[in-house]
This record gives structure tokens, sequence and C-alpha cells, in this order.
């Protein structure tokens, strides 16, 4: 090979080392794993920054994320079932409902979680949400329950059932349950109230506070007063404050909206906050429990979510 070949050779081999440096060089640049987040200007990957030492990721338990926790309006979820034979109930006097809580392997449960001070919580609701009644049956060994009920008016009531089994394959999970009677005799329907903001009972007044969105987590303050005044003596109710319920205008869908006050002594208030997931827009009727004195008092008002 003449020397002019040989020269030419070696300059092709330099340039095409230095291309491919070159090439290289880029290539680093422009990886995403080479980017330092910490360089004045630059902005940290979202990527990188959900997964820092201690970041939480469990995007369902973040406020406003949609969280499916069921309307209640099924009468068997996940192999567990509420059992009964009354298919109706009589009007105008106190009856007991009895019931079973029946699991996966068909057999009754006997084993319960105790959530806010009941190891069962059982509600009675007529279909134009009027008649709420909230009580706490009483369980035989068997796995038997009674639920004492006032006096019915005629009509198609909704029972639900709200627990969480101890052991068995529903072992903490929350759930609730619900089945239809139906109360003999004329049935006239009463009209839901209008959306309110605020309601009285007993000479109570009880104002709600909250923007609320169908399917999204949203705070929902309560407050309540007498006579002007803030009301100061609420005395502890189930492990809380206050009690807080809520049923769809129209399919009696349920909620059951959480306090996040702690009970830190005899009394509390005038200020109450919970934590509010309502599944579906439209009308839905608040039932507040409270406490004061020795006696409980409900309050009921119509909530319009959008």
């Amino acid at each position: 090979m003449s020397l002019v070949s040989r020269s030419s050779a070696r300059r092709r081999t330099a340039i095409a080392a230095l291309g491919a440096a070159f090439s290289l060089a880029l290539t680093a640049c422009g990886s995403p794993a080479s980017h330092d987040s910490s360089m004045p200007g630059r902005d940290k990957p979202s990527s990188l920054a959900s997964k820092a030492p201690g970041a939480h990721h469990d995007d369902s338990a973040m406020p406003g994320m949609t969280m499916n926790t069921g309307d209640g309006l099924v009468t068997k979820k996940d192999g567990y079932t509420l059992a009964a034979k009354a298919a109706t109930l009589p009007a105008g006097k106190a009856t007991a409902y009895r019931f079973a809580i029946t699991g996966p392997d068909t057999e009754p449960v006997t084993d319960f979680a105790v959530e806010q001070t009941k190891r069962l919580h059982f509600y009675a609701i007529r279909s134009d949400l009027t008649g709420f009644q909230h009580v706490h049956p009483t369980m035989a060994d068997d796995g038997t329950w009674t639920a004492g009920l006032a006096a019915l008016r005629p009509g198609s009531w909704r029972l639900f059932a709200q627990f969480t089994p101890r052991t068995g394959a529903g072992k903490g999970q929350d759930f609730v349950l619900s089945r239809t009677v139906t109360v003999p005799g004329p049935a006239a329907t009463t009209v839901l109230p209008k959306a309110s903001t605020t309601t009285t009972a007993d000479g109570y007044t009880v104002t709600v506070r909250g923007e609320l969105m169908a399917g999204m987590a949203h705070p929902l303050t309560v407050t309540v007063s007498k006579d002007g005044k803030p009301v100061t003596d609420l005395q502890p109710y189930l492990g809380t404050y206050a009690h807080l319920t809520a049923f769809h205008e129209g399919d009696q869908a349920f909620a059951h909206l959480h306090p996040e006050n702690k009970v830190t002594g005899r009394h509390g208030g005038p200020r109450l906050s919970f934590h509010a997931e309502l599944a579906k827009s439209g009308n839905w009727r608040l039932f507040l429990q409270f406490r004061t004195a020795g006696t409980l008092h409900t309050a009921a008002l119509t909530l319009r979510v959008s």
C-alpha cells in the first residue's frame, strides 16, 4: 500500500472513531437516567419523586380520589349474605326483626369486629327516606340477630346491616348488606324536603358545610348550636361526638360518613369534621345523631351532591 493510501486510511479511521465518541456523548446526554434532578433549573421527574424514601404510593387513600365502598343495595357480597325469613313486618307497633349473617360456607357468622363500639349496626329507612332508625341488635349463640324496631309506617322499607367479620375469608373487610320488607297498609309518600345546609332538631340548629361531588372524597363540617350559641357539651356517642349516615333519593343507596374528631374528653363540639364520599349525584338525606345531657337527638337534612 502506498504512503498516500496509508495516510488516507488513518484519517478515515480517526474520523470514524471521533464520530462514534460524539454519538455516545449525545446518547448519554439524552438518557433520562443521566438527568441530575438536583441541578438548578431542572424539574425532578415525577417517577423519581414518587419513589423517594418515605413517599406514599397508595393513591386510593389520597383525598379526592375515587374509592369504591359499595352502596349497600345488595343482599349478598363476596359470599356473605344477610339471611332473613320475614318479607313483611306489622304496621304501627314495635316489632322484632330476626336475621343472620352467613359466610361463604353458608353457616352463620358469629365473630365480628367492634366498629364504633358495636359489632353490628342496623338501619331501617322507608323508600321516601323517612322513618330512619339506627339500632344495635343482639346476637344469640347460634348467630341469630334480633333487631328491635320502633313502629313502622305502611310502605316499602329497606333494612341495612353494617359489619366487619373478625375471622374467615372476609376478615377485616367492611360489609353493608340490605333486604327490603313490606309494611302492609295505605302507604302515602312524603315529599323529600328541599336541599338545605341548615336544619333544627329538639331546639338545636345543625349547619353543614362542604362542596361534595359524586365519587370524590371531600371534607364535610357540621356545626351544632342552640339559641344562637355554640354547643360545647356534646357527649360521646358510639366512640365519637356524632354519628352521620346518608341515603340516596330514589334507590336508598347507603353511605356512612366517617367522623374525624377523636373523643378527647367528656364533652365536644361545636364543630365536627367528617370524611364524606357519596358515590352518586343527586339528593342525599343526611341523619346526624348526637347526645347531650344523656338524650340522643337526630337531625335530618337534604344535601345536594353534584
